[in-house]
């Protein structure tokens, strides 16, 4: 079955970390293009973070760079989303994408 599936979510204080996760199966994730999206209540999914297939070439939203760290494991199939001097403004939910497939999401609540 062809699916990703995100975890890592949570509640964490602002100022600080989580590290969000997303396994493939069914693919090849190092074959495609993958990116991190998110969505807050209210708003539009927006496109956060990036990483190519060829060279893992990194891209970010002007909102997180410097911040936030998109990385992959081939060995396990896995892209990462590492999340660092969270703001109560990250408050969403947090979607894994490949072409024409969404994980389910994992909710990132940041508050004190």
């Amino acid at each position: 079955q062809v699916q990703l599936v995100e975890s890592g979510g949570g509640l964490v204080q602002p100022g600080g970390s989580l590290t969000l996760s997303c396994a493939a199966s069914g693919f090849t994730l190092s074959s495609y293009t993958m990116d991190w999206y998110r969505q807050a209540p209210g708003k539009e999914r927006e496109l956060v973070a990036r990483i190519s297939s060829v060279g893992g070439v990194t891209n970010y939203a002007d909102s997180v760079k410097g911040r936030f760290t998109i990385s992959r494991d081939h060995a396990k199939n896995a892209v990462y989303l590492q999340m660092n001097s969270l703001k109560p403004e990250d408050t969403a939910v947090y979607y894994c994408h490949a072409p024409a497939l969404w994980g389910q999401g994992t909710q990132v609540t940041v508050s004190s």
